[in-house]
């Protein structure tokens, strides 16, 4: 279901503590998202890949996003989900409609997901925890 609002979570994950805003995606909140960039040491975003007509507006949103100061270098773990529905693209394919090979000076990791099922959640939180380890040395 989309996030309606902002939902604050709370998580740990081997030995990472994760304090997570999951910010909704309506175009009025988008733009008190950036009230929420301070401190921020990753950006995880979802997208669902079978909803190929959203694609554009996410493509120019997430570059939006990454473009400000605060998020300037942080890593990107990009979930493309409902990979079990019909017509959803695949992460190559995903990632060429977002335009994210343009993306330059952070991590980006894409990962193919199936979240109700929990397909793909932790490879893509293993990768994070790893970047995240290796940016705090």
């Amino acid at each position: 279901m989309p996030t309606v609002g902002f939902n604050v979570e709370s998580i740990s994950y081997k030995n990472v503590s994760f304090f997570m805003w999951d910010v909704g995606g309506q175009e009025q909140i988008r733009l008190l998202w950036r009230h929420y960039y301070d401190q921020t040491e990753a950006v995880i975003w979802v997208i669902d890949s079978a909803d190929r007509l959203r694609f554009a507006e996410a493509k120019d949103e997430l570059h939006r996003v990454l473009s400000e100061e605060k998020l300037k270098g942080v890593p990107l773990l990009m979930f493309i989900n409902k990979q079990d529905q019909p017509g959803a693209l695949s992460a190559a394919e995903a990632s060429e409609a977002l335009g994210l090979n343009a993306l330059q000076g952070r991590a980006v990791h894409v990962q193919p997901a199936v979240a109700p099922q929990g397909t793909g959640l932790t490879q893509g939180l293993d990768w994070l925890v790893g970047v995240l380890a290796q940016r705090r040395k």
